[in-house]
């Protein structure tokens, strides 16, 4: 548990005044202005590797899941496959904000969840091998679905323009106050079921 005595910054950016609806809103609009996060999962040595990678869509507008689309020869799923828990991360340099997603992954090669989210754009990643079977395309035998369910969703969404936080965090320096220029927000556990419940209506 976090000291908030001694972590005022906390104490002080943290909204958990917000409905789950509110809070998936403010999350999908981090994730769809960045585009790609960082994929981290744990090697049998316990070395943490992280990739880039693009969450698929379509989106719906409760989803909390990220699915990716990606070679199943590729080290991740082995690594996967000897360690579930993976983080998720974005991040905004323009505005500062950020989300992290922590959870579960699931492999799945099922075909109707392949073409839903596959695009023409992901073949790119594969390549037609010219052997008649690897061609690139969603029926091609590598192509897997990675499914991140969160168990926690933590994100930090600025409520100022470049000039406020500067200005938040100059006066605050001065003052010895603690400096916010946004909020943090978690979206909990029983919170993502919740969604995931909507989502599935």
């Amino acid at each position: 548990m976090t000291n908030k005595t001694l972590d005022p910054y906390t104490a002080k950016a943290e909204n958990d005044n917000l409905s789950p609806l509110e809070k998936i809103e403010g999350l999908h609009a981090i994730v769809k202005s960045v585009k790609t996060g960082m994929l981290t999962t744990r090697t049998t040595e316990g070395n943490l590797h992280s990739r880039a990678m693009a969450p698929a869509g379509p989106f719906s507008s409760t989803q909390a899941k990220l699915v990716f689309i990606a070679n199943k020869v590729s080290a991740k799923f082995s690594e996967i496959e000897n360690d579930a828990h993976v983080n998720v991360s974005f991040y905004d340099e323009s505005s500062t904000n950020w989300a992290s997603y922590a959870g579960i992954a699931k492999i799945s090669q099922d075909r109707e969840m392949i073409a839903k989210h596959w695009s023409s754009a992901t073949a790119a990643w594969f390549g037609d091998l010219g052997d008649g079977i690897h061609k690139g395309d969603q029926n091609d035998p590598r192509v897997a679905v990675i499914e991140v369910i969160p168990e926690e969703i933590r994100y930090w969404y600025s409520t100022r323009g470049s000039v406020g936080k500067a200005v938040d965090i100059a006066v605050s320096a001065v003052s010895g106050n603690t400096a916010a220029p946004g909020e943090l927000r978690t979206i909990s556990k029983a919170e993502i079921q919740l969604l995931n419940g909507i989502e599935s209506k």
